[in-house]
């Protein structure tokens, strides 16, 4: 909670006070208070503009380890494990908000990497892309998209990324179109699982994740984007042209 706060606080350059911080978290997902929000501003020693006095500095809160725009919405790909891109999602289950992290390959379409948590911190987007190294074959070069979000720009993220030879890669400030295929596979999503199903529990949830990315997305539904086939049979007729 505490990164996140500190997050829109620097996004909207302190223009924003725990009132409107805590509405902006609750609707990206993140129940709050304002009293919450206030006791974690005055922890971090951290002020919303009222005067003329206030001054603001660019700080080590201001959007540091933020990455250029590699991609700049060119979303094609020549072959796999070019270009990936990443992103997290809310979920709502039953009374409490469930995260998921996801790597997709560019080239197909595939989601190469994913994790569920009841939080939204670094380890989840490491995990997602954790199990998407594992699963292909990675080679130095490889371009890792994401926004600005905090758990992308924590310096864990960015050196484990880098260990493996990737290089980062972000959209522009408050620009989701700069992650339209990413943008694209959560509304799919929600609308062909999650407002359907309305999961009572987490492990449902979990469950039900699994067999839409794993069964239905990576191997029989037909994208657009590629032929109508889906990942797994256009990766497999690419290598076959290979």
């Amino acid at each position: 909670m505490e990164a996140q706060v500190a997050d829109v606080y620097s996004t909207y350059k302190a223009r924003y006070g725990a009132p409107r911080i805590a509405e902006e978290l609750k609707s990206l997902g993140t129940p709050c208070s304002t009293n919450t929000v206030a006791d974690i501003l005055q922890g971090q020693g951290l002020k919303a503009r009222n005067g003329k006095s206030f001054r603001y500095g660019s700080h080590a809160l201001t959007m540091n380890n933020v990455s250029d725009n590699l991609l700049w919405r060119d979303f094609s790909s020549d072959m796999p494990n070019e270009k990936w891109t990443s992103d997290i999602t809310y979920i709502w289950v039953k009374d409490r908000w469930l995260y998921l992290a996801t790597v997709m390959d560019l080239f197909s379409r595939a989601i190469v990497g994913w994790a569920l948590d009841t939080s939204m911190t670094e380890e989840l987007v490491t995990e997602a892309l954790l199990m998407a190294f594992k699963r292909r074959d990675v080679k130095p070069g490889l371009v890792i998209h994401s926004d600005r979000g905090v758990q992308y720009r924590s310096r864990k993220y960015i050196d484990f990324m880098k260990s493996w030879g990737c290089k980062p890669s972000m959209s522009r400030k408050g620009n989701c179109w700069d992650n339209a295929p990413m943008e694209s596979f959560f509304s799919r999503l929600k609308v062909e699982l999650i407002y359907a199903e309305q999961y009572a529990s987490i492990s449902e949830a979990k469950s039900g994740i699994f067999e839409y990315i794993e069964v239905f997305y990576n191997r029989l539904r037909r994208h657009s984007a590629i032929g109508y086939m889906s990942p797994v049979e256009f990766e497999e007729k690419a290598a076959l042209a290979a």
